[in-house]
């Protein structure tokens, strides 16, 4: 919310009352608890009238400190965000004060208090970090005419008189609390969930607010109050309701975080490198759940408004088998229900007459996974509307009526998870499905939530449970999925999201063109979303909207298979290769076969996701804060520690352009490709290529080629690849398990000199090859024997499944 015209006046009729003084400080075991006047206290009278904020600075957990802002003291909203769900906090707090002058830290963050001004500092132990300076925290009374532009005004969930036929006239002065960060010079801003516009964020205003825009628009599936700077900071805005953020957009060095409530709270979240702090926010919201390993192969679905017949079915899968491209994940889309009948949870009896034979024959005949679509609206033409309506299980307008509107399905409802029997009806509905063969949901929707004049079943605040409500309900489908096949056994497909939704994981970036400004959008949606804490990031491989050219269709795929989570999904044309060439599909195979013998790489990052947060497709800066090349970079990424991928979005004949970090990176698709950076690369890439890069210092797992699945045994017939290490590196492998999180086997890789050994330090596993990438010619091998050599490489058979290879190499 702007309040400014410019920067020295307020908007015509605005009100301000600024936090100018601490009038009363008490340390409590976290913190302070202060009482900030809004006035200047000169003697008792000055002490009758105005606003006086309750604010208390507090930590937490180690590295963080909370400012909660209160005006009147009211309940925290309901819902709020669950914090600390899946790890405990760490308590870590020292609480000083030197005359008047207070402070709070936790390891490494100090917020430092001035009582009068009034002001906080944050400071790391090198730096400032930044700082809510005098003014920076207000409150504003504001005429209703500057708030009919925000997200909630302006939405058709308000305008639209389906959904709101009897619109509630308005205050004439809405009041607002604004709290504000400096920003310092250099200083970049990213994150706040899934935006599809700049990845920078500086000079946006971001409405946290969710939206079904597409991916074209700045309205976001997955809003996350969370932002991340180059600077060792971020920033959690514990709010689940509307919250408007200028970033540097009104005031261009400030950050204001504004919210149409008597309560603001945020924190500070420090650390050393980018995914320290992610590692702290998680452990603050959630860390994303471990996923079955069979969810990182390729995703294949009837796509929107085509056929569903059992004979395209058939003839897709096998088709993809044919060509060397096998499906792990069958999707049906909303069409196996009847029209107009969404969600009736029931399979159309025209097209699936014998849904369990059929897709127990599907499962058996191409080893595919069942994925169905659902969402949480229920059409009035549904068979099992009248149920709902009749035991209350939708949200009600405030007259006790059910909410219906008719965008999307004719007189739709939208189930109130609130009401613990809806919950329950609404299971039992998966259930049934469950019983007949699927294996996991698409929860698509979930944005359009009605705020306006409604009521929950268990009186949560309409405003507070418009972005919560993708929480609960994806909640509750995940937990009947991993009550039904176990821990690390559930996965959903899931659209809309929130702080915390990481738990609950995949996501995918919506409705986008088939374009390359829509490829360009969709990464940099990936990138926005795994910087606010989510691991795994996917997307409708050559675009959801229109039919993609071959050659845009075949980057994408690049793309998508190189991305953590690949689906093949379109609207009204399929995306299956052959539908653009037969070319298509052996670029396709090409790509597939590399995902899958990376595995033990990917499932590896999988399982440090759930432990630590860190997201397996990072942005650039986040591996490389120090080379501030990386930190403007949206059009290629680090999946995981190790590779470099730069998709390609222009078309052949044109140049591509992508940025090389400093040291001896060897070329993913050719070992012999060697390039010293930090440089950029300006190169015409082939079709059948993607650039992926791996880093120097890189010891990398892969599995068998041509295996055909992402599911394997990943210690058996595994390969270990060592790049361009340094003289006295000790690098650690960790081969995951199928399930669970224990490694099967742990390597040692140490370069010593001319030596280079690898040692099993635990567990057992089955290991093939070694290749070592670099200077050198090998000299002596023990452990195995050279089948390979080139210039800067040697290819090692193992031989006897050695625990301890050794090489010496000269120079």
């Amino acid at each position: 919310m702007k309040f400014n015209d410019g920067f020295w006046l307020l908007k015509s009729g605005v009100k301000p009352y600024f936090a100018l003084q601490v009038v009363k400080a008490e340390p409590t075991e976290t913190g302070y608890d202060l009482h900030v006047s809004t006035r200047p206290i000169r003697h008792r009278g000055d002490t009758l009238a105005g606003p006086v904020f309750t604010i208390n600075i507090h930590s937490p957990t180690e590295g963080v400190v909370g400012v909660k802002i209160k005006h009147f003291a009211r309940d925290d909203p309901s819902p709020s965000i669950p914090l600390f769900p899946d790890s405990p906090p760490i308590p870590n707090v020292q609480v000083g004060r030197d005359g008047d002058t207070l402070s709070i830290s936790s390891a490494g963050l100090t917020a430092v208090v001035s009582q009068n001004p009034y002001s906080i500092s944050f400071k790391s132990p090198t730096r400032e970090l930044t700082s809510a300076g005098q003014k920076y925290v207000a409150l504003y009374d504001v005429p209703s005419k500057w708030t009919l532009g925000t997200a909630a005004n302006s939405s058709c969930l308000m305008t639209d008189i389906g959904s709101n036929p009897n619109p509630v006239a308005k205050s004439e002065t809405i009041r607002y609390l604004n709290s504000e960060l400096n920003i310092s010079p250099g200083e970049l801003i990213y994150g706040f969930g899934e935006q599809f516009g700049a990845f920078v964020k500086n000079g946006q205003c971001v409405k946290l607010w969710n939206q079904d825009g597409g991916t074209s628009s700045d309205q976001a599936y997955k809003c996350v109050p969370f932002y991340i700077t180059n600077r060792n900071y971020g920033v959690f805005i514990n709010n689940p309701g509307e919250v408007e953020v200028e970033v540097g957009s009104e005031k261009v060095s400030r950050v204001g975080m504004s919210v149409a409530e008597s309560n603001l709270e945020y924190f500070i979240i420090y650390g050393e490198t980018p995914l320290e702090i992610l590692e702290r926010y998680t452990r603050m919201t959630g860390r994303p759940a471990l996923l079955p390993n069979w969810t990182f192969g390729l995703w294949l679905s009837t796509s929107f408004l085509t056929s569903y017949s059992s004979e395209t079915v058939s003839g897709f899968l096998q088709g993809m088998q044919q060509r060397d491209c096998p499906v792990r994940v069958f999707h049906l889309d909303c069409f196996w229900m009847k029209q107009y009948e969404w969600c009736s949870f029931t399979f159309d009896p025209e097209n699936f007459p014998d849904p369990k034979a059929y897709l127990s024959e599907i499962k058996s005949k191409y080893g595919v996974k069942i994925c169905l679509w659902i969402n949480p609206y229920i059409s009035q033409l549904s068979p099992i509307f009248q149920e709902g309506a009749k035991n209350g299980y939708f949200i009600k307008r405030t007259d006790g009526s059910v909410w219906q509107w008719d965008l999307w399905q004719p007189g739709l409802a939208v189930v109130d998870f609130t009401n613990p029997a809806a919950a329950k009806w609404y299971e039992e509905k998966l259930v049934a499905l469950l019983d007949l063969g699927v294996d996991c949901f698409k929860t698509d929707f979930g944005e359009r939530i009605p705020y306006a004049s409604v009521a929950f079943h268990d009186g949560s605040n309409p405003m507070d449970m418009h972005n919560m409500y993708s929480i609960i309900y994806n909640e509750l489908v995940f937990n009947i999925l991993k009550n039904r096949f176990g821990e690390g056994e559930a996965v959903l497909f899931a659209r809309a999201s929130f702080a915390g939704g990481q738990r609950f994981p995949v996501h995918w970036g919506g409705d986008c063109e088939s374009t390359w400004e829509a490829m360009a959008e969709t990464i940099r949606g990936c990138l926005s979303l795994t910087s606010s804490g989510f691991a795994f990031a996917s997307h409708d491989i050559g675009g959801f909207e229109g039919h993609p050219p071959p050659e845009i269709y075949q980057r994408w795929v690049a793309f998508g298979l190189f991305s953590s989570h690949s689906r093949l999904h379109g609207s009204s044309s399929y995306r299956v290769p052959w539908q653009y060439g037969e070319d298509a599909a052996k670029t396709m195979s090409k790509f597939l076969n590399a995902k899958h013998e990376l595995m033990p790489y990917l499932y590896q990052l999988a399982i440090e996701s759930n432990s630590t947060g860190a997201p397996v497709q990072r942005a650039m800066f986040f591996e490389f804060p120090q080379d501030r090349t990386t930190h403007h970079l949206d059009q290629q990424y680090m999946l995981g520690p190790s590779l470099l991928v730069a998709p390609v979005f222009v078309p052949l004949g044109q140049e591509t352009e992508y940025y090389i970090p400093a040291g001896r990176w060897t070329y993913y698709w050719d070992h012999s490709r060697v390039v010293e950076g930090p440089t950029w690369l300006r190169e015409h890439v082939p079709l059948d290529e993607i650039p992926v890069w791996i880093r120097p210092g890189t010891v990398l797992c892969t599995g068998p080629k041509r295996i055909g699945r992402p599911d394997y045994e990943y210690g058996q017939n595994a390969s270990i690849h060592a790049y361009s290490l340094q003289d006295g590196h000790i690098a650690q492998v960790r081969i995951p398990p199928q399930k669970g999180t224990k490694p099967v086997a742990v390597l040692k890789v140490v370069k010593d000199g001319s030596d280079l050994g690898l040692t099993v330090t635990e567990g057992s596993c089955e290991l093939s090859f070694l290749g070592v990438h670099g200077p050198g010619v090998v000299q002596q091998i023990s452990g195995g024997e050279k089948v390979a050599e080139s210039i800067g490489y040697v290819g090692i058979k193992l031989v006897g499944n050695p625990k301890e290879v050794k090489c010496v190499f000269q120079y």
